[in-house]
């Protein structure tokens, strides 16, 4: 029997190393056709370049407001979401080809960032959530409900 995970787990790995690929080459072959291969090879260069300096432009200010949050001693959840965005988004930049580096700068900007930090956190969330017995879910903090036996731990020495 495989698991829902086992089975999610799967269906990404599909459609990164097979979907992804022949997307790529598809997007790619029709933008050589479209422009001419020379003007395609130097549009995927010159959106290197683009994404390289986006990609430490966005990553040096995540890290100045997760420095300025964790100097006030707030927890730093949307700027710890940022820099896991800006990351995600470079490693998009470094694949070759339109469709990624589209969805690298997509997580990368701040104007589009927003909207990947409720799906992130969304996930986020439901990855957390914790299973304490059949169709029963419960976040972490969230008190036992049943029988409770309270004690002490005895270290013996």
């Amino acid at each position: 029997m495989v698991r829902r995970g086992g089975r999610r787990a799967a269906l990404v790995l599909f459609l990164a190393f097979v979907v992804m690929p022949i997307l790529e080459i598809f997007v790619l072959i029709q933008v050589g056709q479209a422009i001419g291969p020379w003007w395609t090879i130097l549009l995927l260069v010159l959106d290197s370049i683009i994404g390289a300096w986006l990609i430490k432009r966005e990553g040096r200010r995540a890290w100045q407001a997760l420095q300025a949050r964790l100097q006030t001693g707030q927890m730093p959840a949307r700027e710890l979401a940022d820099g896991v965005l800006v990351v995600l988004g470079g490693a998009f930049m470094l694949s070759p080809g339109f469709v990624t580096d589209i969805l690298g700068i997509l997580l990368i900007l701040p104007i589009t960032r927003p909207l990947f930090r409720g799906l992130l956190t969304s996930y986020a969330v439901n990855r957390i959530t914790i299973r304490t017995g059949p169709g029963t879910r419960t976040s972490p903090g969230t008190p036992p409900q049943g029988d409770v036996v309270r004690g002490e731990v005895v270290d013996p020495e």
